[in-house]
């Protein structure tokens, strides 16, 4: 995989704010953890798992932030996984570490915030 040309793509497909094509990138076990889960669940949460659970949170994220544009900065690989780096919503710079499965599907996500 060319860690650039996923970078820019997952970049669009956010910023397209398409639900089903940026769930397209991930597999249906897919295990997220991140600061803004935490937010969201007042602490009581840090990590959602599955697809379905996943998607609720984002629509919910969606809707919350209809102007949401993530702007990459940068992106590089790791063994079967990739991060970004990207300006994100209410002006934090994130990194999100993302692992792949044999199909190519995200799995697991861990993001990060200033």
């Amino acid at each position: 995989m060319n860690h650039q040309e996923f970078a820019q793509t997952w970049i669009n497909v956010w910023n397209s704010h398409d639900l089903e094509d940026i769930l397209s990138h991930y597999s249906d076990d897919i295990e997220i953890t991140t600061p803004m889960i935490v937010m969201a669940t007042g602490g009581r949460e840090s990590s959602l798992k599955g697809k379905d659970a996943v998607r609720e949170y984002w629509r919910k994220a969606l809707n919350k932030f209809p102007d949401l544009y993530f702007d990459l900065i940068h992106s590089t690989a790791g063994v079967n996984s990739v991060a970004l780096f990207y300006k994100s919503i209410m002006d934090k710079r994130a990194v999100e570490v993302m692992f792949f499965d044999e199909e190519g599907k995200i799995n697991r996500m861990y993001a990060h915030y200033d």
